[in-house]
Order: structure tokens, then sequence, then C-alpha cells
């Protein structure tokens, strides 16, 4: 029997952070006034010019540091190198208060290995946060970040790059996400399974292709991947 591997996304599939980097960058932003610039609004109107960065940065326009640079210049702060290491280290050192394992994620991650099957995580994020993010999650194996590689999912070099880690066939490879386009359009596009993690009941978008499976929780897993070869 072929070596089996299953790569798992972190964002909402492992663990949710609950805003850790909006709120890293609202506490930047105290750094940024500080050091002469200023606000373009009330706490709100900064929360969703936050959101609304995180979002194109998220979806591959910019990379973090870029999106550091970007809010610093909107808020007017034109030198914004030592802002992008100070956003970092902002966001490593509140994860362990925000980062919440979803429910199953330590036991699907246990009960895999012990099946013998190749665990691995791709991230559309950079490193090391989403490293921290998977421990919180109990995953201690190989976590590749898209900001690490130079693509982001739904790419087919990223999840090349699973399955390198993973050291499977796509054929014998599941992947576990939440997102229709990144996570399940990209898995299947690489010749992956693509299970869609669906723990809240939405509707699955009519432009995307559908998924190999579709699972409520994450120990549902379990039932649609076969142990490994001894």
């Amino acid at each position: 029997m072929p070596r089996i591997g299953v790569g798992f996304d972190i964002d909402h599939t492992l663990a949710i952070d609950n805003k850790l980097e909006r709120v890293a960058f609202l506490h930047l932003l105290e750094h940024v006034v500080e050091s002469g610039g200023h606000f373009v609004g009330t706490l709100a109107e900064e929360s969703d010019w936050v959101d609304a960065l995180l979002a194109r940065q998220r979806g591959g326009a910019c990379s973090i540091d870029d999106a550091v640079r970007g809010f610093c210049a909107d808020h007017g702060v034109a030198q914004a190198d030592a802002f992008v290491e100070r956003f970092r280290a902002i966001a490593i050192e509140i994860a362990p208060s925000f980062v919440v394992a979803l429910p199953g994620a330590k036991r699907t991650i246990e009960a895999l290995r012990e099946r013998g099957v190749a665990v691995a995580v791709l991230s559309n994020g950079w490193s090391p946060l989403q490293q921290i993010k998977a421990r919180h999650a109990g995953f201690e194996g190989r976590v590749i970040a898209s900001a690490d590689l130079g693509v982001q999912k739904p790419h087919r070099q990223a999840f090349e790059a699973l399955l390198e880690a993973l050291g499977t066939r796509a054929a014998d490879s599941w992947y576990v996400g939440d997102d229709p386009y990144a996570d399940v359009n990209g898995a299947l596009q690489a010749g992956m399974h693509a299970v869609w993690l669906d723990a809240e009941g939405k509707t699955y978008p009519a432009d995307v292709p559908p998924p190999s499976h579709r699972v409520g929780s994450l120990e549902a897993v379990l039932g649609l991947v076969p142990a490994a070869s001894a």
C-alpha cells in the first residue's frame, strides 16, 4: 500500500486566532502615533482599515511586511522598516493568549500519526507566527507558510511543496481546509483529495468545483483516510 498523507490548513481549520493580527496592528498604531504618525479615524474605522489591509495580504496582493509599511505610510510615517519587526514581535508575543485549537484538532492529529499517516500543515501566512499557531493546535511537525514559498494557496506550487513535505503522491494525499477557493480548489487542482471543513453549515459557492468530501468536524476526517501500510 502506498504512503498516505494528510495536509491541514491552520486558520479556522486547526485553530482560530481571534483577530490576533488585527490586534497586533492596533498595538502597533500606538507606536506609530508616538513616532509622529496620526490616526485615520475612530477605533471602529481603524479596525475596518486593518481588516481591509489584512484581506489584501491574505489574498496574496502583498506580503505582511509590505502591509505594515503601507499601514505606517497611511498613518503618516514614511520610514517604516523598524515597525515591520515591531509588528512581528507584537504578534508573536500575544499569540499564546489568542490562539485556540479547534475541537478535535489534537485528537485527530494524534490518531492519524498512530495509523502511520504522514501529516503536515500548509497555510497562507508568515513564519514563525503560523508555526506558533500550529503548535497551539497540537501539531509539532512541518509547517509550510506561504511567505516562505513566495506563492499562496491555491497556487499549485504551494500544494507541490506540501506533497514534498509529506513524501506522498497527490492521489494518496488529503488536504483539509475551510476555504473553498484557497483550500478546496487548490487541492483539487493539485490532484489531491480535497476535504472541506464546514463547521458552520455554510453554503458552498457555486463557482468552485465541489470538494471530494465535506465534513462538519475534524474527527470526521478519520473516517476518510485509510491507515498507512506497516
